[in-house]
């Protein structure tokens, strides 16, 4: 995955991400690394540093997300197991590294709207992972915000039943 770039559909995109898109998108790759090397936490963060565009990302933020996923994953996976069809080691290793980032979000980051989240994760499924892996990557997530920010997810519904 690092050095995998997105597909070119996506390639407009590219050049307008937010600092914050681009920690998520490098957070991603530390995750895909982890998963299919085992290094730790430092090397990857060291490795993914001198890649060309890291410097435009939320350094701060990536840092966070990659560690607190490392960090919590155990409970992390186990909160995603309850709406997967499958057991977790079976996922490809973009839709786990996916599902557990926008699982810890939801979970740490109250102040980033719960589709914000979702949206984002659904983003980086479509540009990184297989054909229909970002439908997959959104029915978790939605199924898992519900559980965890319950509140948050029904003024949501309540708000788009109004407007309709």
């Amino acid at each position: 995955m690092a050095g995998v770039s997105p597909n070119k559909a996506n390639a407009k995109a590219t050049a307008a991400r937010s600092p914050r898109r681009r920690a998520r998108e490098f957070a991603l790759q530390g995750l895909y690394q982890w998963q299919l090397s085992g290094n730790d936490e430092a090397a990857i963060e060291a490795h993914l540093g001198d890649v060309e565009g890291f410097d435009k990302a939320d350094r701060e933020f990536f840092v966070k997300l990659l560690r607190g996923v490392l960090v919590q994953r155990p409970v992390l996976q186990e909160q995603l197991q309850a709406y997967l069809d499958r057991p977790f080691h079976e996922l490809s290793p973009i839709e786990a590294s996916v599902l557990l980032a926008g699982a810890f979000e939801l979970g740490n980051y109250p102040q980033t709207p719960y589709r914000v989240i979702i949206n984002e994760s659904i983003e980086l499924a479509k540009a990184y992972g297989g054909t229909d892996g970002h439908k997959y990557v959104n029915g978790v997530l939605d199924k898992l915000a519900a559980s965890l920010r319950p509140a948050e997810v029904e003024a949501k519904r309540a708000a788009r039943a109004k407007a309709r």
